[in-house]
C-alpha cells in the first residue's frame, strides 16, 4: 500500500513539474508567432523616396529597424510605384489590390474621399503631424478637420509647382518667362509636353492667363484648351513623363513643362538647363500620405506616416527628391538649406520663395467633366490633321509609284537581254 501511495505521489509530483514547463513552452511558441513578419504595402510615385541609392538613406529599411526596436514586431515594407494619379486610382478603386499607404495628389485625394476609398486618420498614432506647417493643414481638398485642426484624411508629404525647363544653349533667354515658349515655332521638334491629361490641359489653360480655368465647369473652356493643344501638337517632339530626364539631360530636347523638384535633379546632370515659373501663373500641388479603406494594417500604416514626418527621414526624402517640404523640421534644417544651394545656386529659394507667383491647385471635377477630359485627351492623342494626312497619303502613293516604275523597268531590261 505504501508503495502504491509512493508511486502515486511521485507521478503527481512529475505532473506538477510539467505544468510550468508546458506554460513556458506555450509562451515560447507565442513569442515565435509574434516574431512573424508583417508586410506593409506602400504605393508611391517613382523616384519619390530616399531609397539608399548613391549613398542616400534607405528610409524604408530604417523604418523596419525602428519599428522592431520600438514595438518588438518585425515589419517588411513592400514598396511599389506608379507614374500617375490616374493609374494609382484605377488600382485602388478596382479593389483588386490592397495597399496600406498611398501618396495621391490633392485633387485625387478629394476624389477618393468623395468615393469613400480612403480612411480617416487617428492622429493619436501620428504625433509628428505637429511638424506640418499650418498653411498645409488648411487644405481645400481635405476640408474636414479633427479636433487639433489636422486634415482628416491626409498628411502632406511633399509639394511643388510646375514650371518650364529649358536648355540655355538652345533657347534664347528673351523667349523665356511665359507659357508662350511651349508654343514657339522657332523650337519646333524640341518641345516636350506632359503625357497626362490634367497637366497638359493645365499648361494650355494657364497660358490663357486665368489660373482658375483649370477647374472650370464650362465645356467650352475645356474645348478652347483642346484647340490650344492641337495648335501645339505639330511642333512637339513628343508627350512624355519619366522619359523627360534623358531627353533634357542629354540635350535631345530643348524645352519642357515639368515639376520644379525634377528640374533640380536634371540640373545636377546638365548645368546648361534653367527653369522659370511662367508669369501667367501655374499649378501648386500637394502630395499627401493617405491610408486606403482596404488597408489590412492601419495602425502600422499610421506609425509609418508618423515616422516619415520625423526629422531624419523627412530631410532625407526632401534631399533625395528635391521637392519642397511642408515640414518645419526640414525647412529649418541648416544642412538641408546648404545642400539645396550646393546643388544649384539659389536652389532653396527656387523651391520656397514662390509667394509672388500666381497659382491655383487642381480640384476634383465632376464625373461628367472627367469623362469629357478623357474624351478630349483621346481626341488630341489620336488626331491627325487633314494636311498631315494628305502629306502622308501622298508620300505613300509616290513611294508606291516609284517602286512600281523601278520594278517594270528592271523587268523590261531583262526581257531585252533574253
Amino acid at each position: 500500500m505504501k508503495k502504491i501511495i509512493s508511486t502515486f505521489l511521485f507521478v503527481t509530483l512529475i505532473c506538477m513539474l510539467c505544468v510550468p514547463l508546458t506554460s513556458c513552452e506555450s509562451k515560447k511558441e507565442s513569442k515565435t508567432e509574434n516574431s512573424e513578419v508583417t508586410t506593409l504595402y506602400v504605393y508611391n510615385w517613382g523616384e519619390y523616396i530616399s531609397d539608399g541609392s548613391e549613398g542616400t538613406l534607405d528610409v524604408n529599411t530604417m523604418f523596419e529597424e525602428w519599428y522592431f526596436e520600438t514595438y518588438g514586431q518585425k515589419i517588411k515594407v513592400n514598396y511599389s510605384t506608379y507614374s500617375s494619379n490616374e493609374s494609382m486610382y484605377a488600382k485602388i478603386s478596382s479593389g483588386s489590390v490592397n495597399y496600406d499607404v498611398i501618396v495621391p495628389s490633392d485633387y485625387m485625394i478629394e476624389r477618393m474621399i468623395k468615393e469613400d476609398l480612403i480612411a480617416p486618420l487617428d492622429y493619436d498614432n501620428i504625433p509628428n503631424a505637429q511638424n506640418i506647417l499650418p498653411e498645409f493643414q488648411n487644405a481645400e481638398y481635405d476640408p474636414d478637420k479633427n479636433a487639433d485642426g489636422y486634415n482628416d484624411y491626409s498628411v502632406p508629404y511633399l509639394y511643388g509647382m510646375i514650371g518650364i525647363i529649358y536648355n540655355t544653349t538652345m533657347v534664347d533667354e528673351a523667349d523665356t518667362g511665359s507659357w508662350d515658349l511651349m508654343w514657339n515655332e522657332k523650337y519646333a521638334g524640341n518641345i516636350l509636353q506632359f503625357n497626362n491629361s490634367r497637366d497638359a490641359f493645365g499648361s494650355a489653360q494657364y497660358s490663357m492667363g486665368d489660373v482658375n480655368l483649370v477647374n472650370s465647369d464650362s465645356e467650352e473652356d475645356w474645348r478652347r484648351a483642346l484647340e490650344k493643344l492641337k495648335e501645339q501638337k505639330p511642333i512637339l517632339q513628343g508627350y512624355v513623363m519619366d522619359e523627360i530626364y534623358n531627353k533634357m539631360e542629354n540635350g535631345s530636347a530643348a524645352i519642357a513643362a515639368y515639376y520644379a523638384g525634377d528640374f533640380m535633379a536634371m540640373y545636377e546632370n546638365n548645368n546648361d538647363l534653367e527653369f522659370f515659373y511662367p508669369e501667367e501663373g501655374t499649378n501648386l500641388y500637394v502630395d499627401a500620405m493617405c491610408i486606403p479603406k482596404s488597408s489590412q494594417n492601419k495602425l502600422i500604416a499610421e506609425r509609418y506616416i508618423n515616422y516619415m514626418l520625423s526629422e531624419e527621414p523627412a530631410v532625407a526624402n526632401a534631399e533625395y527628391t528635391y521637392y519642397a517640404s511642408p515640414n518645419r523640421v526640414v525647412r529649418d534644417n541648416e544642412e538641408y538649406i546648404e545642400y539645396m544651394n550646393e546643388i544649384k545656386e539659389g536652389g532653396y529659394d527656387l523651391m520656397y520663395d514662390t509667394d509672388a507667383i500666381p497659382t491655383s491647385s487642381y480640384r476634383n471635377l465632376s464625373g461628367e467633366k472627367l469623362l469629357l477630359i478623357n474624351t478630349l485627351w483621346e481626341e488630341l492623342k489620336s488626331d491627325i490633321t487633314v494636311s498631315a494626312g494628305i502629306y502622308v497619303l501622298c508620300g505613300v502613293i509616290i513611294g508606291t509609284l516609284v517602286c512600281l516604275g523601278i520594278f517594270f523597268a528592271v523587268r523590261k531590261k531583262k526581257r531585252n537581254i533574253y
